[in-house]
């Protein structure tokens, strides 16, 4: 199981790109909430209300997710970050890779 964590401007853009890759069955859950983000851009420190989203996939989807979140996402320089999940409950990883192979729903 592979969590990829991104950051989205409005909550209708992490929406709309969730609901795509859970639609194409690239992941197979998301998770989205709203962040305080304090970073350096263009020289400056900037503070933003963003919308963070942690999409669960497995490991055979992960590219084809960050193909989509390069293409779609309306940042810049996105980010993207793949975390790979150590231990993570039979049941749950069953259910994970059944349902991003379209084996069940």
């Amino acid at each position: 199981m592979v969590l990829i964590y991104t950051t989205f401007p409005t909550k209708e853009d992490c929406v709309n790109v969730c609901k795509r890759l859970l639609e194409e069955r690239k992941i197979a859950c998301f998770n989205i909430f709203q962040i305080q983000s304090g970073y350096w851009w263009q020289g400056r420190i900037v503070e933003d209300q963003e919308w963070a989203a942690i999409l669960k996939t497995d490991k055979f989807k992960e590219d084809e997710v960050f193909e989509v979140l390069k293409k779609s996402h309306p940042y810049t320089t996105p980010a993207i970050i793949s975390i790979e999940a150590k231990n993570v409950d039979r049941d749950y990883l069953s259910w994970l890779i059944g349902t991003i192979s379209n084996q069940q729903s």
